[in-house]
């Protein structure tokens, strides 16, 4: 499609606001998505360190990963699905559906008498926090126009960094000194408080795509695929080998499903994910490489502090500030990003040069992880989070930049979507690594007390994941470029390279 037509299918689809949000407004907004959002991504940490307080109290230790798997299916397989409602039925009813049913969920685990109520509290989390992580990114979208959008990534990076560090430390204050319940308490006053926040300006903004349904049968046969996919995930080499029947079976049950969906997408007449959608060039090769950064990324963070501890000699506390590194790191690289990527034609390049910044770092990392000094790790983790950091605001620029309107919600929640199961993917590729060469893991995947004779599982590990992100830079390198839309231009054009 050229440019004159997709001219003309913007004017026809992109409706004005009544009203223009105001800077306030705006800013408004934006802080009260991002509090929401520190809700959801605070959840994913902040329980690992009251797990012990909370077995002694409910009983049943043995269900303790499920707090966490629980909350993982379900905000995973949710995403796509909230950012075609909210294009269908507008961002403000979807976001406070968002926020409502995380907050249900956290006053169940919170009064929750036994852990099969407290599982059950965190899965409806995760029903809620999935659908915040996806709607912060689109509502940004809709405010901010593409060439001016990239320093909001990285606020949205901003609010990860802080997630994982704040987390840990008031999941053990709560359940050391107060009560583990806060954990989940103190999610209330802070939801309503979001509420509230973006309550009147976010009345403004237009729904994007009237008149429209939800396909509930696509909806149901994504949920399916993607909780078998990532109970297989979560299961293989801890709970059961990977070659075991219950593991192949739940791999196979999610490709017949991935199947059926696949199918519904070209059947439907009103398919849950658009083939526009699906077939823009932009859209797969910014979500691939956004999925094969985070596999690699996450997969290596999961597995850096145990390397710290047995390697380099760190208490667990030593070696949870020793990740501040690359935590900070990432938060730089994107906010870095975020300056650079509107003074830039071909944006792109910012990406990859950092991801080839973080493989060489990682490679120099393997090369000498069997003697590194501490120092020399955290520079080196440092470079790997500045580098991968740079294609946060990239990827999510990108993709928002080469669909309508219409499309907005759909294509964050697919980057999302992937962008999440690509670190569970990535946690489960390299916990395989670590067993193939003799690293002994526990049920809950966090690694025993052993004594190791060689560094050789985390050099395979580092290598793992370095040639992960070999395969992100190449995504992105094949991604398309369009020129980034400003405040007063419906749609721009293919870059040439």
């Amino acid at each position: 499609m050229d440019k004159t037509m997709d001219q003309a299918v913007d004017k026809q689809t992109i409706p004005a606001a009544a009203t223009p949000l105001t800077e306030s407004e705006k800013n408004a907004i934006i802080g009260g998505v991002l509090l929401s959002m520190l809700l959801a991504a605070l959840d994913q940490t902040i329980i690992a360190p009251a797990m012990p307080t909370i077995a002694r109290a409910l009983g049943h230790a043995e269900y303790l990963p499920w707090m966490v798997t629980g909350y993982l299916l379900t905000a995973t397989a949710v995403a796509p699905l909230y950012g075609k409602i909210s294009d269908v039925y507008g961002r403000r009813p979807t976001v406070y559906a968002a926020i409502l049913i995380f907050l249900a969920g956290s006053l169940v685990s919170a009064m929750a008498p036994n852990m099969f109520v407290l599982v059950i509290g965190r899965a409806i989390q995760g029903a809620g926090g999935g659908g915040l992580f996806a709607l912060a990114q689109t509502v940004i979208g809709d405010l901010v126009p593409p060439r001016e959008r990239a320093r909001y990534a990285a606020w949205v990076s901003g609010t990860w960094a802080v997630a994982s560090i704040a987390g840990p430390l008031l999941g053990g204050t709560f359940a050391e000194h107060l009560h583990w319940s806060l954990i989940f308490w103190i999610n209330i006053p802070l939801g309503l408080l979001a509420m509230a926040i973006i309550n009147k300006p976010l009345k403004k903004l237009p729904i994007a795509a009237k008149h429209h349904r939800i396909d509930g049968l696509g909806a149901v046969l994504l949920v399916i695929a993607t909780a078998l996919l990532l109970l297989a995930l979560n299961w293989g080499g801890s709970t059961y080998p990977w070659f075991s029947h219950e593991i192949l079976g739940l791999v196979a049950g999610s490709a017949v499903f991935w199947a059926l969906f696949a199918l519904r997408l070209m059947r439907a007449a009103e398919p849950l994910i658009s083939l526009e959608v699906l077939g823009n060039p932009i859209v797969l090769a910014g979500a691939l490489s956004m999925f094969l950064l985070q596999a690699a990324n996450i997969g290596a963070s999961v597995y850096l502090p145990v390397y710290l501890q047995t390697v380099i000699g760190l208490s667990v506390s030593e070696s949870g500030m020793a990740m501040l590194g690359l935590l900070l790191g990432t938060v730089a690289g994107a906010a870095t990003s975020g300056r650079l990527i509107p003074r830039f034609v071909h944006y792109k390049r910012i990406a990859m040069i950092g991801i080839a910044l973080a493989i060489v770092s990682i490679g120099v990392l393997s090369a000498i992880a069997g003697h590194a000094s501490l120092l020399e790790v955290e520079i080196l983790t440092t470079l790997i989070g500045l580098g991968s950091g740079t294609t946060f605001p990239v990827a999510t620029v990108s993709v928002q930049n080469a669909v309508d309107r219409t499309h907005l919600g759909v294509a964050t929640g697919v980057l999302t979507f992937l962008r999440t199961l690509g670190g569970a993917l990535g946690v489960a590729l390299l916990g395989a690594v670590a067993l193939g060469y003799g690293l002994p893991l526990s049920a809950e995947g966090s690694q025993t007390h052993v004594q190791l004779t060689s560094a050789l599982p985390f050099v395979m590990i580092f290598i793992t994941a370095g040639i992960t992100l070999v395969l992100a830079l190449v995504a992105m390198m094949l991604m398309p470029e369009k020129a980034l839309r400003g405040r007063d231009e419906a749609v721009a054009p293919v870059l040439a390279e």
